[in-house]
């Protein structure tokens, strides 16, 4: 009768065992899309077998053990860091892009192109009022595309600065889940699945932002790092990124005026932007404090758009105020066409405008020589449309090659970002394709699986209904008192 009951107790547990098998298996189906999840399997253990001791056999349940490859994971967020630089570049470089028309019909080389055009007529026609107007005229034109393209950079430069305090705000709040998500598993919560996917889901999506490093320690908390040295989350504590838009104290502006850079601050106010390599936040950083005060200038740059606007006011001016407007007596003597201000060095551009005070007779077209040119100043201006010497140029180049340079470098970066994010696309698809592989859901394999352990199911059910049988027969066979 005992071995009856024992047989019986074996039975049940193999079936609790296959049950617990089973529910693993319809969870991870379940499951199989969730972000984050990775595949849960149960261990079976064998019970020992020795009839003779009293021992049955039979199967019981281990530890219920997750697929997750850390490795693969992190990999995982390392190439997505590097799809959030990538894309933050592209989506920067190609607005940018559009503040740089090279057109010879608008923007800086339109009114350029113009205003040399209206010199060359003025040097046929030195007397004319009405080409001494269109001069002025052109030269009103090449200040405003100066200015708009000024204000253009300026508005990127905030919408950069907005963008760059939103993406330490999205870091902030994805920590502050990891760390509640810490607490839980303090707590005791180290073998909850649901717990564990939803923190791997939040870490990639962190990736996206910073180059995150995760390390797991022994009481299951997960400490997360930026750039692999700047805590962000160390068990049940946070430390909050902040963002500072001003100079180091050991690195003094050197343009006054300028716009200071953006500078990544950690919870003990410590700089630490140098960390921020990979993830949109450096892509960011990348374009406030370097690609656009390269054109608009900041307080350690003048800016290639500032640097062009200094030398087309300060060549025209230059050669204007070296001829005179009348030969007299009593000769007169020619006053500058542009002016900026000069205090702020980033800032030329912003403040490019015509002289006030100029008036279209007042226009120097005299080349007072030797020998005396009644046209020569109005033709050393139309010569600047194709300079022959380097006064009249920018580090060799004429001023619409330099302005057709500065487009060139900004449609070349966009250009070379599209290019690699194609690429980092691509790379990610893999690096998310071995994850895949290693701990991701295959439900063929699940369903193949369930249908193994649902036969055992089945069989250990048919030798418990038998053996409840026998238990029944001997039971009855058994004399009533």
């Amino acid at each position: 009768m005992s071995s009856l009951f024992a047989a019986l107790s074996s039975s049940a547990g193999a079936l609790s065992a296959y049950q617990t098998v089973l529910d693993a298996v319809q969870n991870n189906v379940t499951n199989a899309s969730t972000p984050g999840y990775a595949r849960q399997s149960v261990n079976l253990a064998a019970l020992p077998f020795q009839p003779s001791l009293g021992l049955p056999g039979g199967v019981t349940v281990g530890n219920l053990q997750s697929a997750r490859d850390e490795f693969a994971e992190q990999n995982v967020r390392q190439q997505f860091s590097s799809l959030g630089t990538l894309e933050q570049k592209a989506q920067s470089l190609s607005d940018l892009e559009l503040n740089f028309n090279v057109s010879s019909d608008s923007g800086i080389p339109g009114a350029l192109n113009t205003l040399f055009q209206n010199f060359s007529s003025w040097s046929v026609t030195p007397d004319s009022g009405a080409s001494r107007q269109a001069v002025l005229d052109s030269a009103q034109q090449v200040a405003l595309a100066f200015q708009q393209t000024s204000a253009n950079l300026a508005k990127s430069f905030n919408g950069t600065g907005q963008q760059i305090q939103q993406t330490v705000d999205q870091i902030n709040h994805l920590a502050a889940q990891l760390q509640a998500d810490n607490v839980r598993r303090l707590k005791g919560d180290t073998q909850d699945a649901g717990l564990d996917a939803q923190v791997h889901a939040t870490l990639e999506q962190l990736s996206e932002f910073g180059d995150v490093t995760a390390l797991t320690q022994a009481d299951g908390s997960v400490t997360v790092l930026l750039g692999g040295q700047t805590p962000l989350v160390i068990g049940a504590n946070q430390y909050n990124l902040s963002v500072s838009f001003s100079t180091p104290a050991g690195a003094p502006p050197t343009i006054a005026g300028g716009t200071p850079p953006a500078r990544i601050l950690d919870g003990q106010g410590q700089d630490v932007t140098a960390h921020v390599s990979q993830g949109k936040l450096a892509g960011l950083l990348d374009m406030y404090n370097n690609v656009l005060p390269s054109m608009g200038g900041n307080a350690y740059q003048q800016g290639d758009l500032n640097l062009l606007a200094k030398s087309v006011a300060d060549r025209v001016n230059q050669i204007l105020t070296s001829g005179d407007i009348s030969s007299g007596p009593p000769v007169v003597p020619g006053i500058p066409l542009f002016t900026y201000n000069a205090a702020t060095p980033s800032a030329i551009a912003q403040t490019l405008a015509v002289n006030p005070a100029m008036t279209p007779d007042q226009l120097a077209a005299i080349d007072p020589g030797p020998p005396l040119v009644s046209n020569g100043i109005a033709l050393r201006l139309a010569a600047l449309a194709s300079p022959q010497s380097p006064a009249d140029e920018i580090n060799g180049f004429s001023y619409a090659e330099f302005y057709g340079n500065m487009a060139s470098v900004v449609g070349r970066q966009s250009q070379d970002a599209q290019a690699q994010l194609a690429v980092q696309q691509q790379t990610v698809a893999q690096a998310r394709n071995l994850r895949s592989q290693a701990s991701g859901v295959n439900l063929d394999q699940e369903a193949a699986t369930m249908v193994e352990f649902q036969r055992a199911y089945d069989a250990s059910s048919k030798v418990v209904s038998i053996l409840d049988e026998l238990t029944q027969a001997t039971i009855n066979m058994l004399p009533t008192p």
